[in-house]
């Protein structure tokens, strides 16, 4: 679990600087219009000229929560870093979070309210005022809702109190349409864990204190749920000697940064990463590793995964099979996870409970360096009650396009770019009457919108934050702003209780900001956690100075699995979309350690940053086996063409040997048509041609499960690569242990992966 205990991270210590934690004065609320290149000649008063504020805060650039650190000068901000006390990330950063000025400096950003001028999708608009706008879009909704007309909300992924503000916004609208869409969500981890645990939210995956990670698929060092902190457990655990450290196992169709990392890659077929969990299992139980009361039920249950049967459907070796399982049952802790591709076959929920099957078995639940459950969250419920699937977006999509959705207010979120082409969902955008988009910037679905009212970034707003998975006890965190607005944007919070006003809604929704609603919030959290509830005003600053609170509260749980889960545990077979002869390849599209899901591509310093298996920047590449590139005459550089029966698209050749000879990968975020100077017409979108296969249980989009084929175009288009090469050339540096036919059970075609295979 994390390192910094409850009494380290609740010490109220000051971030530095005049005034920090204490937000701004009210001088500083009015900027000069003007922009400098230099730092002002003749500084404002209210300004120390060389004296740095430390502003501690939360991060908004993906939805892991970790606490920042802001170092401003003279209003501006000009570092992020992490902030120490915070047990999500106790200091540290990813480079998308260092990234976030980038934002909030972003030449694209949108500067006030618009109205749509042209045609959808356009980018036609006129400049507006905020009580014109507010007015339009409030008369809209008084009369959808007077009329019993459909009102519907789509909000990226909220937390904390600005989601009890949506929450209260459409209940005073009469609507029941509020839906929090994000790519990334792990639908299917979810449902996995409340089949078999009967848990409405995510555990603690403690990497930290694990001696052995059984990872399938899940890139915890790049973007699986909250990296900072997985990397930081893993560097934990990898502390000590040789024969006194953590040991870390990746078994995956395409080697990921966390691959890379480990102790062991292991390819296995693309969906079968389930049906090897289970072998596993199966071995597990044989071992006597498990003598639970249900011991019989289990066995009969797994009684078809023997080492053999798993190998020939899985690729791995039954040999490989049974020394994992060895390892892993013998080891004190171990732990498995599962994510990533995994996590977007069609079988994914039957898969991830295999999965969790495995920590069960081992019975780490409840145990430091196993899985621990965590609390509620400290406001509202599971984070997971309002996240639409791509069942729910396709059934949006049906409303609007049989004219069932008079108004659609979109905040910060951009389906029409993170949804394939064959979902149909921009088209459907067409025929809702009114969009409303609250963004900071034009991206896809905002090109769409009628009426625009730009949000602040998160640097500039109010809110607060309880990052989810937990670390097995409550934390929550305060998100201040750093500097002054500027632009003439507002809030996301402050928009809604405007509009709330203007539609009556004053008795459920008193509030005249989203600062005043925070810390009635907060009021209510410090009176029911402290004995002494009369120095709130002590309690506040304290908590934005020093950026974060928590409970030492920890749950005991005890695990009964029902007869009727272990009746059912098997893991089907995965469906992919595309006949194999005329699609011989599984595509293996994956989110980039820059461009997460899309939303860093319009930062310069994303484009810039190389990836860290391939050293490319900008643009977009297809990673193949060089045993494929050979069959098909391919060479680094080549442009082909990659179709599906949704679509095709075009992309150089980057010949990778670390992944299966029938798979080709892509990295998610470029191919955007909008969302500003640096993103617009860069690389291509491998999203666009998926087929719209979900996975079984949890309805979300089988992002793994589409076939393709390859055709070259005689054209070439080398990648920008800043330097390296991932082949031998010749050197013959990396080298097999052991003949053949004891290689780790590999193909001759998989040879050239640059892996030490042992034998023991």
């Amino acid at each position: 679990m994390s390192n910094v205990d409850r009494r380290q991270f609740l010490k109220l210590v000051g971030a530095g600087g005049v005034g920090a934690g204490a937000g701004f004065m009210l001088a500083e609320s009015i900027k000069h219009p003007v922009e400098y290149l230099i730092p002002y000649p003749i500084p404002p008063e209210e300004f120390s000229p060389g004296i740095a504020t430390w502003y501690n805060s939360v991060c908004g650039m993906c939805p892991a929560g970790c606490g920042i650190s802001v170092r401003t000068r003279e209003g501006r901000a000009k570092k992020i870093e992490g902030n120490p006390l915070h047990p999500v990330n106790q200091g540290r950063l990813c480079a998308l979070g260092q990234a976030g000025l980038q934002t909030l400096y972003n030449p694209d950003r949108l500067t006030g309210p618009m109205l749509q001028s042209g045609e959808r999708g356009s980018e036609e608009f006129i400049q507006t005022t905020w009580e014109e706008s507010l007015a339009t879009v409030a008369h809209r909704l008084a009369a959808a809702r007077d009329g019993g007309k459909n009102i519907y909300l789509l909000s990226e992924g909220v937390r904390g109190h600005l989601a009890m503000l949506l929450e209260r916004f459409m209940d005073g609208l009469g609507s029941e349409h509020l839906m929090h869409y994000d790519f990334a969500h792990p639908h299917a981890l979810y449902a996995a864990n409340q089949r078999l645990f009967g848990e409405h939210t995510l555990p603690y995956y403690d990497i930290r204190n694990t001696r052995y990670l059984l990872s399938f698929g899940a890139d915890y060092l790049s973007n699986w749920l909250s990296p900072v902190h997985h990397s930081l457990g893993f560097g934990h655990s990898r502390q000590g000697t040789d024969l006194d450290r953590g040991r870390f196992v990746q078994i995956e169709a395409k080697m990921s940064l966390s691959g890379a990392a480990a102790d062991e890659w292991i390819p296995a077929r693309p969906g079968s990463e389930g049906i090897l969990a289970l072998g596993l299992a199966h071995q597990i139980l044989a071992g006597g590793a498990y003598t639970g009361s249900d011991f019989d039920d289990w066995n009969a249950a797994l009684a078809g995964y023997s080492a053999e049967s798993v190998a020939e459907r899985t690729g791995v070796a039954a040999k490989t099979i049974v020394r994992l399982a060895s390892e892993f049952m013998k080891a004190e802790p171990g732990l498995a996870i599962g994510g990533g591709a995994v996590d977007n076959h069609s079988n994914a929920v039957d898969t991830l409970v295999a999965v969790n099957l495995l920590n069960y078995l081992v019975g780490n639940i409840g145990k430091p360096g196993g899985i621990v459950f965590n609390s509620d969250p400290v406001v509202g419920g599971p984070a997971n009650n309002r996240q639409a699937n791509f069942i729910a977006m396709q059934q949006l999509a049906e409303q609007a396009r049989h004219g069932a959705i008079d108004v659609l207010i979109v905040n910060n979120t951009n389906p029409v770019f993170t949804l394939p082409h064959a979902s149909g969902f921009r088209e459907a955008l067409a025929s809702i009457p009114m969009i409303v988009s609250l963004s900071s910037f034009m991206d896809e679905t905002t090109t769409m919108a009628d009426v625009v009212l730009p949000s602040h970034s998160y640097l500039e707003s109010w809110g607060d934050d309880m990052p989810q998975p937990g670390l097995g006890f409550p934390v929550a965190a305060i998100s201040q702003p750093v500097v002054s607005p500027l632009y003439n944007t507002r809030a996301t919070g402050d928009i809604i209780l405007d509009l709330a006003g203007k539609l009556g809604m004053k008795d459920s929704m008193p509030w005249d900001s989203m600062e005043a609603c925070l810390k009635d919030g907060w009021r209510q959290i410090y009176e029911r956690s402290s004995p002494d509830a009369s120095d709130f005003d002590t309690f506040w600053r304290d908590v934005l100075v020093s950026g974060v609170w928590g409970e030492d509260i920890h749950r005991q749980d005890t695990v009964v699995v029902d007869k009727s889960v272990i009746d059912n545990i098997d893991v089907a077979e995965p469906e992919f979309s595309g006949d194999s002869e005329q699609y011989p390849f599984f595509l293996h599209p994956y989110m980039s350690t820059a461009m997460y899901d899309g939303r860093g591509a319009n930062l310069p310093w994303m484009q810039e940053l190389p990836d860290p298996m391939t050293s490319i920047v900008y643009g977009s590449w297809v990673e193949m086996n060089p045993a494929t590139a050979q069959q098909l005459g391919l060479r680094d550089g080549d442009l082909v063409s990659i179709s599906s029966e949704y679509g095709s698209l075009e992309a150089p050749v980057v010949i990778f040997p670390a992944i299966m000879p029938e798979v080709i990968a892509m990295p998610i975020g470029q191919g955007h048509s909008a969302f500003g100077r640096y993103a617009r017409d860069r690389g291509t979108n491998p999203l666009q041609i998926l087929a719209p296969l979900t996975a079984t249980t949890s309805g979300s989009l089988a992002t793994h499960a589409t076939r393709v084929s390859l055709a070259a175009t005689g054209r070439r288009a080398a990648p920008v690569q800043t330097g390296g090469d991932t082949r031998q050339l010749g050197r013959n540096i990396v080298q097999f242990t052991g003949d053949d036919s004891s290689a780790g059970g590999h193909s001759a075609n998989l040879n050239s992966i640059p892996i030490v295979v042992k034998t023991t």
